[in-house]
C-alpha cells in the first residue's frame, strides 16, 4: 500500500472474504496500524503551505510519463447537480481524474490544493473527482458543500472503477492528456506541487524539471503487467531467457491467493509489499527452474571410438 493511501472498503472486504478467522484478527490488526499511520478517517494537519514549508531545498524530480499512452477509458456519468459529466466534454484540456471518499483522510487533505490548481487554471485543467460508492452521495453532496469544493464530483459506479484496472487504494488519481489519454497514475497523499509541473509540463510552460518517458508494463494500467520483463522483488537470475518468459506467461496466469483479485504479476506490480504474491511468485520461478532440460546421459555400451576413414582400418 503506498504511503499516505487509504485502502478502499470493498478491498477489505475481498481480503475478508478470503481468509480464516485466524488470518483475519492478524490482518485487521496490521490494517488498523496502517490506517492509524496514514491517517485513513482523519484529516491530516499537513496541507500543502507545511509541505512546501519543509522543502528548504527544493529538488527537481523528473516529470515521468507514458512514452505509449493508452485512451481513457470513456464514460458518461451525471454530477452532484444531475449534469452531464464526461471526458468528451473535457476534449482538449487535461483531466485529473481523481477516485476518492469523504472517509478517507488523505483524500479530504488534498482538497485544498485541488480546489487551488483549478481555481487557477480554469480552462487548462478539469478536474473530475469520483467519489467511490463505498460513500453515500447525499453525504457526499453534503461535504463538497461544506468544503467548498469548485470542481466536478460525481458517484463512481463499479463499472468505471473497473475500467480503469480497479482501486485499491485512495486517493488514486489519474492523469490525462488534451488528446485523452492516460500518460500517469498516482496513489496516495503527493507532493502538491507534482500535478502543478506535470499540467505545465503537457501545456508546454517553463518547468523547473526534467521530462521522462517510460512504458507502462503495469504501472497506471495493471492490464499492461503482461508486457512487464522484471517484477518487484521477484529473482529471475537463475533462468534462461527461455525460462524467464515462461515463468512470466505463468504470473500473469495464475491469481494470487491475497484476495486482491489480481493475476501474480498484478499483485507484484500493485502491491510490491504483498508477502503471499511474493512467496507464490518464487514457488513459480521455483519450479520453472527444477523442470530445466538436464543433459541426456549417454547409453550403456555405446562406442567411444573415433570414426575410421572411409576404406580404412579402424583406429587403435
Amino acid at each position: 500500500m503506498s504511503p499516505g493511501a487509504c485502502p478502499t472498503r470493498s478491498f477489505l472486504l475481498n481480503l475478508k472474504h478470503q481468509m480464516n478467522a485466524c488470518h483475519k484478527q492478524m490482518l485487521l490488526a496490521s490494517l488498523a496500524a496502517v490506517v492509524f499511520a496514514t491517517g485513513c478517517g482523519r484529516t491530516p494537519t499537513t496541507h500543502a503551505d507545511d509541505m512546501r514549508a519543509k522543502q528548504d531545498t527544493p529538488k527537481a524530480e523528473p516529470i515521468r510519463f507514458v512514452k505509449n499512452p493508452d485512451p481513457a477509458p470513456a464514460f458518461q456519468l451525471n454530477d452532484l447537480d444531475g449534469k452531464p459529466v464526461s471526458l468528451t466534454e473535457a476534449k482538449g484540456k487535461v483531466v485529473l481524474l481523481n477516485f476518492w471518499a469523504t472517509w478517507c483522510g488523505p483524500c479530504r487533505a488534498e482538497i485544498p490544493d485541488l480546489v487551488d490548481l483549478q481555481k487557477r487554471y480554469p480552462d487548462k485543467l478539469e478536474i473530475i473527482a469520483l467519489a467511490t460508492e463505498e460513500d453515500d452521495a447525499d453525504q457526499v453532496r453534503r461535504f463538497v458543500l461544506h468544503s467548498g469544493i469548485n470542481y466536478r464530483v460525481a458517484m463512481a459506479p463499479d463499472d468505471v472503477v473497473r475500467e480503469y484496472g480497479g482501486v485499491a487504494a485512495l486517493p488514486t488519481s489519474f492523469v490525462i492528456d488534451a488528446q485523452g489519454r492516460v500518460v500517469q497514475k498516482h496513489v496516495g497523499l503527493n507532493d502538491p506541487t507534482l500535478y502543478e509541473r506535470e499540467l505545465k509540463a503537457m501545456l508546454g510552460m517553463p518547468v523547473d524539471a526534467k521530462v521522462e518517458y517510460f512504458e507502462d508494463n503495469g504501472q497506471v494500467f495493471l492490464k499492461n503487467a503482461e508486457h512487464a520483463t522484471e517484477l518487484p522483488g521477484v529473482d529471475f537470475s537463475g533462468l534462461t531467457a527461455e525460462q524467464k518468459s515462461g515463468a512470466l506467461r505463468q504470473l500473469n496466469a495464475k491469481s494470487c491467493d491475497c484476495g486482491c483479485g489480481l493475476t501474480l504479476a498484478q499483485c507484484r506490480i500493485n502491491d510490491s509489499a504483498c508477502r503471499v504474491s511474493l512467496a507464490l511468485a518464487g514457488e513459480v520461478v521455483d519450479q520453472v527452474a527444477r523442470r530445466a532440460p538436464k543433459s541426456k546421459p549417454k547409453s550403456p555400451g555405446a562406442s567411444t571410438k573415433t570414426s575410421s576413414p572411409i576404406g580404412g582400418a579402424p583406429e587403435n
